[in-house]
C-alpha cells in the first residue's frame, strides 16, 4: 500500500451530486455559470436532490413544503438562550443545534427514503433560522419568526435583522448561496459520507460535517479573509501588508485551490457583487483592497482567489457579523451535504480505507519487571 497525504488524487466513490472537470462546476449536469445567473437557492436545492430543474407548480410545491418546516423547537430556542454568548463561536452553537434537532424529531432514526428526504428538508429549512436567532438573541433581541412569503434568501436578511431586505442584497445573498451550495467530495462532505455510512441517522451526519466546516483550512476561510482586510484598513497599507506577510511566510487566505488549476469559477460573480454592494454602501475600500490584495497574491504568488476571498466583503456589505460568515457557508452548503447523504443511503458500503503503516518494526513484549 502506498498513501497519499490528504488523499490528493484518490478517488474515493461515485456520486452524481457535483462535479469539477476542467475548471468547470456543475450540480447534476447544470454549470454553476447558468445557475448562479439565473436560478433560485430553492431550484438548486431541488436540483442537487432530484437531478433536475423544478417545473413552474413543483417549484411552488417545493419552496411552499421547505418554508413550512422553518420554524424550530422552542426547546432549541431555549437551549440557545441558556448558552455563554459572549464565549462560543457560532459554528460551535450550531453543531450543537443541529445535533439537538436530532432529538425532537421523532422520526430521527427512520432510515426509509421518505423519512430521510424529509429530514433533509427540515434541516435546510430550519438551519437559518437557528443561525440568525442566535445572532439576535446574544445582541438582547428576540429572534424573528419566518415570513413564509419571502424566498429563502431574503427571509434569511429579513430574520437577521428584523426588516425586509433591499433587492440588490437578496441578489447578492442567492448568488452566494447558490455559489457555495455543494463542491463535489469536500472535507466536510466527505465527513458526512463517513458518517452516514455507518448507517448513522441524518442529523449524524450533519453534525459530522458541520464539525468539518468549522476548521480555518475549509469554512472558517472568509472568516479569516475578512480579518486580513480589517487589519489592512485603507488600500495604501496593502501593499506593506502582504509584502511582511510574504517574508514571515504566513498564509494568505482565500487564495488558491487543491483542485482548480485556472481558478475558481465561482470567484468572479463573487468579485461582481462586492463591487456593487460596496458602491451602495459607500465603502468601497473594501472592495479597492480586496483588488489590491488579489493582484499581488497573483503577481507574487501566481494565486487566484476563490470562493472565500470576495464572499467577506460580500457579506460584510450585507450587514452580516464576521462570525456568522462560516454559518451562512454552512446554510448554503445543507443541500449539497443532504444531497450526499441521501447518495450514500442509496447505495451505501461502509467506508473504511486503509493507513500505510510507518511505525516501528516488530518488538517483543517485556515484563514490568524487566524493563
Amino acid at each position: 500500500m502506498t498513501s497519499t497525504k490528504g488523499l490528493e488524487g484518490i478517488v474515493a466513490t461515485t456520486s452524481s451530486v457535483s462535479s469539477i472537470i476542467d475548471d468547470v462546476l456543475t450540480y447534476q449536469g447544470y454549470d454553476i455559470n447558468d445557475l448562479t445567473k439565473h436560478a433560485s437557492f430553492e431550484e438548486v436545492v431541488y436540483i442537487l436532490w432530484n437531478g433536475k430543474l423544478p417545473n413552474k407548480s413543483q417549484l411552488t410545491d417545493f419552496s411552499n413544503e421547505l418554508m413550512s418546516y422553518a420554524e424550530v423547537p422552542q426547546q432549541v430556542i431555549d437551549q440557545l438562550k441558556s448558552l455563554p454568548l459572549d464565549k462560543v463561536h457560532p459554528m460551535g452553537v450550531l453543531r450543537t443545534a443541529i445535533s439537538t434537532l436530532g432529538l425532537f424529531d421523532e422520526d430521527a432514526d427512520k432510515m426509509d427514503e421518505e423519512a430521510n428526504r424529509l429530514k433533509a428538508l427540515k434541516i435546510q429549512a430550519q438551519i437559518p433560522t437557528i443561525v440568525t436567532a442566535f445572532s439576535r438573541i446574544r445582541q438582547g433581541q428576540e429572534p424573528v419568526k419566518p415570513n413564509k412569503e419571502l424566498s429563502f434568501a431574503a427571509n434569511f436578511l429579513y430574520m437577521l435583522k428584523g426588516e425586509l431586505p433591499e433587492d440588490l442584497e437578496v441578489t447578492a445573498f442567492n448568488k452566494a448561496l447558490v455559489l457555495h451550495a455543494d463542491h463535489e467530495l469536500n472535507a466536510s462532505t466527505f465527513t458526512a459520507r463517513v458518517c452516514v455510512a455507518t448507517l448513522s441517522d441524518v442529523y449524524s451526519g450533519m453534525t459530522a460535517a458541520i464539525g468539518a466546516l468549522k476548521g480555518p483550512l475549509h469554512g472558517g476561510a472568509n472568516e479569516a479573509v475578512m480579518k486580513m482586510l480589517s487589519e489592512i484598513g485603507d488600500v495604501d497599507h496593502v501593499e506593506s501588508y502582504i509584502k511582511n506577510a510574504f517574508e514571515k511566510k504566513e498564509k494568505i487566505m482565500g487564495f488558491g485551490h487543491r483542485v482548480y488549476k485556472n481558478g475558481d469559477p465561482r470567484a468572479k460573480f463573487l468579485r461582481d457583487m462586492s463591487k456593487q454592494l460596496t458602491s451602495t454602501t459607500g465603502e468601497t475600500k473594501w472592495y479597492e483592497i480586496s483588488l489590491r490584495v488579489e493582484e499581488l497574491v497573483k503577481q507574487e504568488k501566481g494565486l487566484l482567489p476563490n470562493v472565500d476571498f470576495y464572499s467577506a466583503s460580500v457579506y460584510h456589505s450585507l450587514g452580516i457579523e464576521h462570525d456568522l460568515f462560516t454559518p451562512i457557508f454552512a446554510i448554503s452548503r445543507t443541500s449539497g451535504w443532504t444531497a450526499h447523504i441521501l447518495e450514500q443511503y442509496a447505495n451505501n458500503r461502509l467506508i473504511r480505507p486503509r493507513a500505510e503503516y510507518v511505525g516501528p518494526g516488530k518488538q517483543e513484549y517485556v515484563a514490568v519487571e524487566q524493563r
